[in-house]
């Protein structure tokens, strides 16, 4: 590896950005793709930014094959995150579930009797309001958001800064009833239906869940689904 390429490769890497060491095992050629831009290297053909797209969804490292012979795609995630919203009863279930699959979470309250230690051990807390939290934490492509509170005041600023960001997952709890209101809030926010659209609510698949740790359950699931089969 070249080494101005190692340094743009450690570069992203450290700045948190998911990025593919790309290598034609055929001529030796390299080039480097961060955030879905070629940053190192000749452009590169829709099927293997497609491929790279895949790789990184699936965290995996990969060979394909292309009209210049094998590719060798070597994927760099960065952690991923679960950000959630309100620190209710069913984030105490949702927040260990997700840490057992790998993601790094915060969970968001300024409620200071709900976010407490005691709580959510072992967790990274913030109190302050969800916006100016969200805008902090500055969700990405490897980043999900949860909100669970039922309370506009906490919920809709949060969403307000998810939906401008890229987050691969966007969830909300609540009623149909209440998710139709919270997009039209949303909408007066200035938020398009294209957008609205991304949200998942009522979060989670329609598993018949009922207690706290099945509504958990069935969030994480459709967090999975999204990350490794929606893409």
């Amino acid at each position: 590896m070249k080494l101005a390429l190692a340094e743009r490769l450690l570069a992203a890497r450290e700045a948190g950005r998911p990025a593919c060491l790309v290598r034609f095992l055929r001529t030796g050629e390299e080039a480097l793709v961060v955030g879905g831009d070629t940053i190192v290297g000749a452009d590169l053909p829709d099927a293997v930014l497609d491929a790279i797209r895949e790789a990184h969804r699936r965290d995996r490292s990969t060979t394909i094959e292309t009209e210049a012979g094998p590719v060798f795609l070597q994927v760099f995630n960065p952690p991923l995150r679960l950000v959630v919203v309100g620190a209710v009863h069913i984030a105490q279930a949702l927040v260990p579930m997700a840490s057992l699959t790998g993601y790094a979470v915060t969970v968001i309250d300024p409620r200071r009797g709900f976010a407490t230690a005691e709580r959510f051990p072992n967790v990274t807390l913030v109190d302050a309001w969800p916006d100016e939290a969200m805008e902090a934490l500055a969700p990405d492509e490897r980043t999900a958001v949860v909100t669970l509170t039922h309370d506009p005041k906490l919920d809709d600023p949060a969403l307000d800064v998810a939906l401008r960001s890229r987050a691969f997952y966007i969830g909300a709890l609540g009623s149909k009833r209440t998710h139709a209101a919270r997009l039209e809030r949303l909408s007066a926010m200035g938020h398009g239906p294209e957008a609205l659209a991304r949200i998942h609510g009522p979060a989670g698949l329609d598993i018949g869940a009922v207690s706290p740790a099945e509504i958990a359950i069935s969030i994480l699931a459709q967090i999975t689904a999204v990350l490794r089969r929606e893409g």
